[in-house]
């Protein structure tokens, strides 16, 4: 069964994220990661269960995107994610850029998820 890491942040800025998001998505399909989604919250004041903002701690202005990589497993994911964090293009950014990221780190969640599920797409 397939491995996913998945993430949930907010974003200030859509467009700087999503050309940061699209440099990621290509560092990660280019080390085997299966699939790679990057995806803005739409409909996320629902009714039921606690809403994404909220879980994301949204501030005025902030939007939510939910994120996440398919791996073969859990190991194929520790390797792709090794060579990843080994790649010269996602260098660390440098104090000023961490000045103008289009997200707080420090309100990101991630983890890994083993699938208990996944049917036919």
């Amino acid at each position: 069964m397939a491995y996913v890491d998945g993430f949930v942040l907010t974003v200030n800025d859509v467009a700087a994220y999503r050309k940061m998001a699209t440099l990621g998505g290509r560092i990660w399909m280019k080390h085997g990661a299966l699939q790679y989604f990057e995806c803005v919250g739409d409909d996320v004041d629902t009714r039921h269960g606690t809403p994404f903002p909220k879980i994301a701690r949204q501030k005025p202005g902030e939007t939510t995107v939910f994120a996440f990589i398919v791996f073969k497993n859990k190991a194929h994911r520790n390797k792709v994610n090794a060579a990843v964090m080994k790649d010269p293009e996602m260098m660390p950014p440098s104090k000023e850029e961490q000045k103008n990221m289009p997200f707080d780190m420090k309100r990101m969640s991630y983890g890994g998820f083993k699938t208990i599920v996944a049917l036919p797409s």
